[in-house]
């Protein structure tokens, strides 16, 4: 298939012959005009073309020498190359001594649309395949066989260990592509694979990368997309080993978005893997449990143990956060033991406390 299709010469034809205000032709490798600001010269065979394609040299033709090639009018004729390779030729018309000049830079103009053209087909091929490279490795029962062939089309080199990364985008005025190409600058993103699952959904599945280096990998990330103006929230696997286990590290970047406070932005699974175990016990069981250690407490006490929890039980950073007086905090967490029965203060009873409060927020989230 030439790079040179009717739809690329009809723009370039359109963006030159507008400026230049002359009619400008492009024939392809058979002398065919293909596209022409004269629309009933479009399918007719210019041999002037055909000499151009032949010789590979440019063309000239006076006025006084139309009838000599057939198709052709006066004007100049030149190779369009392309990867060292003529596939086409485009033709100037008018007086060759007037146009001389401005064809050459015609020429030079169509070459880098042309070079432009097929680096934006091989970035959409690219792209299509990592989409069905992403496809393969988020399979129940992936194919380990499919995977490496996609793997060796895109000459990436994907090694373990791996994480999957999900980032929900909530607003952006980014365009995906870009979107995409900038994550791929990103340092040891050039051989992870980055994909959109959805118009709102990126997933990028990151490899090579230690353990004890993809917090701040996934750091970067954050802050790359901080700088672009995009809300969101990302959410990371565990890292793992074994390439057909992508499947379940997805579903664990799905599950920390679930059980996560909406206004977390960035989560890891192993910030809440506990809390997902226990969770996926049987609902009535879990539910009776919340119910007799929470009682009936309101929404300010519930609000005030997660702050208490969250800031590892100082009183301090909690009533900051909560932009309350200690006293009024210390209050409340009295409260909440005349109320349960459970001390927050206590790490036995603050334990039992948080499962619960795990449970309560898995019911709002449904």
């Amino acid at each position: 298939m030439s790079i040179l299709t009717e739809k690329l010469a009809k723009e370039i034809v359109e963006e030159t012959s507008i400026r230049l205000q002359r009619n400008v032709n492009i024939m392809d490798t058979n002398g065919i005009i293909i596209a022409s600001f004269n629309k009933q010269r479009i399918g007719s065979i210019h041999q002037g073309a055909i000499e151009v394609i032949t010789t590979g040299k440019s063309l000239v033709i006076e006025e006084q020498s139309n009838d000599v090639w057939e198709g052709a009018q006066s004007g100049v004729n030149l190779p369009i190359v392309f990867m060292e390779k003529i596939i086409g030729v485009i033709g100037v018309t008018g007086n060759p001594d007037n146009i001389k000049d401005i064809s050459e830079l015609v020429k030079m103009t169509t070459e880098l649309m042309v070079k432009q053209e097929f680096i934006d087909s091989q970035q959409e091929w690219k792209q299509r395949t990592k989409e069905m490279l992403v496809d393969q490795l988020l399979k129940t029962n992936s194919s380990v066989s499919a995977i490496e062939r996609n793997l060796g089309l895109l000459d990436i080199n994907f090694s373990p260990p791996y994480t999957s990364v999900i980032i929900q985008i909530l607003n952006s005025e980014i365009p995906n592509r870009l979107l995409i190409e900038r994550l791929e600058k990103t340092e040891g993103l050039h051989n992870g694979v980055i994909s959109f699952i959805n118009i709102n959904r990126l997933f990028i599945a990151l490899n090579g990368i230690a353990e004890q280096s993809i917090k701040n990998k996934i750091q970067e990330i954050y802050v790359l997309l901080k700088k672009m103006g995009i809300t969101f929230r990302l959410a990371y696997s565990l890292t793992f080993d074994n390439i057909k286990r992508f499947n379940h590290s997805y579903n664990e970047c799905e599950i920390a978005l679930q059980l996560s406070e909406d206004t977390e932005v960035l989560i890891s699974f192993e910030q809440i893997e506990i809390m997902s175990l226990i969770l996926q016990n049987e609902t009535s069981i879990t539910n009776h449990f919340m119910k007799r250690i929470l009682k009936n407490i309101d929404e300010t006490k519930i609000k005030t143990l997660k702050a208490f929890f969250k800031n590892n039980l100082i009183i301090q950073k909690t009533s900051d956060e909560l932009y309350i007086h200690r006293n009024t905090l210390i209050y409340r967490l009295n409260k909440v033991i005349e109320y349960t029965g459970y001390n927050p203060r206590e790490f036995k009873d603050a334990l039992i406390l948080q499962v619960a409060l795990w449970i309560h927020q898995k019911g709002d989230n449904e």
